[in-house]
């Protein structure tokens, strides 16, 4: 099994107007998929882009439930609305896969997952199960959580994945970024990191100077690294250009163009 996380800034233009989609980008990785599909079983999570980021930062999500009735019941509301507008998302995904042929199959996150300081601490995985035995394409998402320390938080997509790979232990791990992988300073100045062991990811992030959470509600690729330092305990991992036609087709296939990081 193998599981592509889908980030917000190739499914969508993050700098654009909220809600934006590009159903051609997304028709196009379903296209890929299609090669390996049920050869291989798929579980696919995306990030909020232009859909959750906006409303989680207009409502404050991320500082949790305030004890004020009043500035809670907004929230609370800013917290739905957060969810829903994931959830037009996932629409979206259902649809380009469908519409290639692939039997994708929607999960509410927010509905399995409970978090504590925005660690996942309970996740109900068994119709995860159920749905990739019976060959469907489970498809997940970066939302809202209910967070038994903070009352509310936000789960990002990539905290999922870490949470599935230890659960499930896919063969890879597979992140669609709008770059072409890891690199050891900026992208477009720094240099490709191609192939990177785990024990290399702690000093990456010492000369990146991931000392904060990043510039998003989730934590941009700092966190993305971190996040891979743990799944590469129990899969490879791979990041890839998903902007740019068949770097996803090679990383299924071992052979393609990014940054490949092994245990």
């Amino acid at each position: 099994m193998i599981i592509v996380k889908i980030g917000g800034s190739v499914f969508s233009d993050k700098s654009g107007r909220e809600r934006n989609f590009r159903h051609g980008v997304v028709e196009r990785i379903a296209e890929e998929l299609v090669e390996f599909y049920p050869q291989e079983d798929f579980l696919i999570v995306h990030g909020g882009g232009s859909f959750g980021h906006p409303e989680a930062k207009k409502h404050g999500i991320k500082d949790g439930l305030p004890d004020e009735p009043r500035a809670a019941r907004s929230r609370r509301i800013g917290f739905t609305l957060t969810h829903k507008a994931m959830l037009e998302a996932n629409g979206s995904f259902i649809d380009a896969f469908i519409s290639k042929n692939l039997p994708a199959f929607p999960v509410s996150t927010s509905s399995i997952f409970l978090t504590e300081e925005g660690e996942i601490v309970y996740g109900d995985l068994e119709v995860l199960r159920w749905l990739l035995r019976e060959r469907f394409i489970p498809v997940l998402f970066g939302d809202v959580s209910i967070d038994i320390a903070r009352g509310i938080d936000i789960l990002s997509g990539d905290q999922i994945i870490t949470y599935l790979a230890k659960m499930l232990e896919p063969e890879k791990v597979i992140f669609l970024m709008d770059v072409d992988g890891i690199y050891d300073g900026r992208p477009g100045r720094g240099k490709l990191v191609q192939n990177l062991e785990r024990d290399e990811i702690g000093p990456l992030l010492g000369r990146l100077n991931c000392t904060t959470a990043g510039t998003d509600v989730t934590g941009g690729i700092c966190n993305k690294l971190r996040e891979a330092a743990k799944m590469a305990r129990f899969s490879e991992v791979w990041f890839v250009n998903g902007l740019v036609p068949g770097r996803l087709s090679g990383a299924i296939r071992g052979d393609g163009f990014g940054t490949r990081i092994v245990p």
